[in-house]
């Protein structure tokens, strides 16, 4: 299989990869396992290429995976501006790397491994 499963169901890993994947899109760098980050990877590099088309199916596509969560809240002028991860992807993000042909994330080894089982630790975040 060209994935891996990460001691989870089906349903279990695609929920903690669009979890993790809402986060590092809302927060741009996360701390997880090595393992984890390779698979969120692909999954993060997908969402920002539908981002830099933004058309409306590729809004809706990206909607249907990336979760309803507030990124970001602000004053402006006399209103509150809520900013959810989808809004933020696609009016932050993807314009960020509209002349950029791939490679949106990078992966850092942290020198520390995780207490409970030793599972080596990085850091994923958006270039």
């Amino acid at each position: 299989m060209p994935y891996r499963k990460l001691g989870r169901d089906s349903a279990h890993r695609k929920a903690m990869l669009r979890e993790l994947t809402t986060q590092l899109i809302m927060k741009e760098s996360i701390v997880t396992t090595e393992a984890r980050s390779k698979e969120v990877r692909k999954t993060a590099e997908k969402m920002i290429t539908l981002g830099k088309k933004g058309d409306l199916a590729a809004r809706r596509k990206a909607a249907a995976f990336v979760r309803n969560e507030i990124a970001d809240i602000h004053e402006e002028k006399d209103a509150v501006v809520v900013k959810s991860a989808l809004q933020k992807l696609f009016s932050d993000i993807a314009p960020r790397y509209k002349d950029r042909q791939g490679g949106y994330t990078r992966i850092y080894k942290l020198a520390k491994v995780r207490q409970g089982d030793a599972a080596p630790m990085v850091v994923i975040e958006l270039v």
